[in-house]
């Protein structure tokens, strides 16, 4: 059975020059993005094996806010931060059990050059969007299965709570 990288890019943050960079903050709108990606993934009845998030704060402050929707602990790795590449991904996916999900929190566009590297699809990552690779076997190709856009994210995530 194959397994799945799912990755959520960081909510809207300070803007830059506000604090360093690794300090940067989520904006109101960022903490609500990340809550509406939690949302909308445990809708779709995903279930991670782990949270991966990049150590700066806005990341972590994403997949916190996601980790609530998802009843998992988020842990930290420095990797995500700056530097993220393909083979860093799949060392992270192969410790999943066969059939595991991952999310990883990070950055762009580290995220962007993940997905191109694992499945040959050029994508426009939006802040706080999600996009799901199934990879099969250990080829470290993937076919790129789910891009959702902060809007379609909170869509889903509104759709549990008017049923």
């Amino acid at each position: 059975m194959a397994r799945q990288l799912w990755m959520l890019r960081h909510g809207e943050a300070e803007p830059h020059g506000s604090r360093p960079d690794a300090d940067r903050r989520l904006t109101p709108r960022g903490e609500q993005q990340a809550a509406d990606a939690g949302a909308a993934l445990a809708v779709l009845g995903i279930e991670f094996a782990a949270i991966f998030t990049s150590p700066k704060v806005r990341a972590h402050g994403t997949a916190t806010g996601a980790a609530q929707g998802l009843g998992k602990d988020v842990v930290l790795h420095a990797p995500l931060a700056s530097g993220f590449d393909a083979d860093e991904a799949l060392t992270l996916v192969s410790a999943a059990d066969d059939g595991g999900h991952i999310l990883v929190v990070g950055h762009e566009p580290d995220f962007s050059g993940v997905v191109h590297e694992l499945t040959g699809a050029g994508v426009d990552f939006k802040k706080g969007g999600v996009a799901g690779i199934r990879l099969e076997g250990t080829t470290g190709r993937g076919e790129l299965v789910t891009l959702l856009r902060p809007r379609e994210l909170a869509a889903i995530a509104r759709s549990s709570s008017s049923q």
